[in-house]
């Protein structure tokens, strides 16, 4: 199971999304149902709308910030 689809629909409608920034999106296969101030409501009408079925919530960002992290794995002590 991915989001493919639904990550392209956000990245295709960006540009219009934008003006919600830092407001939270639901996407659900090619469709956005809609934004919402909170991530809780975002969830809560996916669930209401798609029951069990996947659907994405994700906060608009203008300016994706893109994190690097890296694990440090100590040598195997004896």
């Amino acid at each position: 199971m991915g989001f493919g689809q639904e990550i392209a629909t956000y990245q295709k409608r960006l540009p219009e999304l934008k003006a919600e920034d830092g407001k939270f999106v639901v996407i659900h296969g090619d469709e956005v149902v809609g934004t919402y101030t909170s991530a809780e409501d975002a969830i809560t009408t996916g669930y209401q709308k798609f029951g069990l079925e996947p659907f994405l919530v994700k906060q608009i960002c203008a300016i994706e910030i893109v994190r690097f992290i890296s694990r440090f794995v100590a040598p195997h002590v004896a």
